[in-house]
């Protein structure tokens, strides 16, 4: 048992009681809702490409536009790895289903949808709690379409630095500089390493 770990004996959640979409029987692979998107950060290690490459894709009809699930969002992000513990968020309890919200555009104008996943650390004093959301935040917005708003937070009542991370992730030259520090992109691409 390593000392220096904020929570070194967490909680960990039995796989067969996460939750997960069951199909009644197999079906053939058929290309995924985000084959064809390109990511907002193309490779975490290399520079990004420029917004007039990604604006072609803005253009969408709106019968082939596949709706996107809590379930899907959750599936999406339970498989990130803690980086502090060889564990998924999931089986750590750190991201539940319960905790994800998909919410319509809030002006008929508008085409941007919000996803809330709101994070529970291991511990009221994990000091990895904005790599963390960034993590989750990081690979939502590389799975997502655009017409998705991500919005990452810590769960009310849960961290004690939860307002001061909650402010970091919401702040998006914040999240942009923070994606320049070569250390912290190695860790959110090791913790990223495990989704499919």
């Amino acid at each position: 048992m390593e000392a220096d770990k904020d929570n070194a004996n967490p909680t960990i959640i039995n796989p067969s009681d996460l939750p997960s979409r069951r199909r009644s029987a197999p079906t053939e692979k058929r290309p995924g809702v985000f084959d064809a998107l390109a990511p907002a950060y193309p490779s975490l290690a290399e520079p990004l490409s420029s917004p007039e490459a990604s604006s072609d894709s803005d253009v969408s009809d709106e019968e082939d536009r596949e709706e996107i699930d809590e379930q899907e969002v959750y599936d999406l992000i339970s498989t990130i790895s803690d980086p502090e513990h060889p564990l998924s968020l999931g089986s750590l309890g750190v991201v539940k289903l319960d905790d994800i919200a998909i919410f319509p555009p809030t002006s008929p104008r508008s085409r941007i949808s919000t996803v809330r996943v709101l994070i529970t650390p291991t511990t009221t004093a994990c000091s990895l709690t904005t790599v963390i959301g960034l993590g989750v935040k990081v690979r939502l917005v590389n799975a997502l379409p655009p017409r998705f708003r991500i919005d990452v937070r810590i769960k009310e009542g849960t961290s004690k630095t939860a307002d001061e991370v909650n402010k970091q992730l919401g702040d998006k030259e914040r999240v942009a500089a923070a994606m320049e520090n070569r250390s912290l992109v190695s860790v959110v691409n090791t913790m990223l390493a495990t989704c499919e």
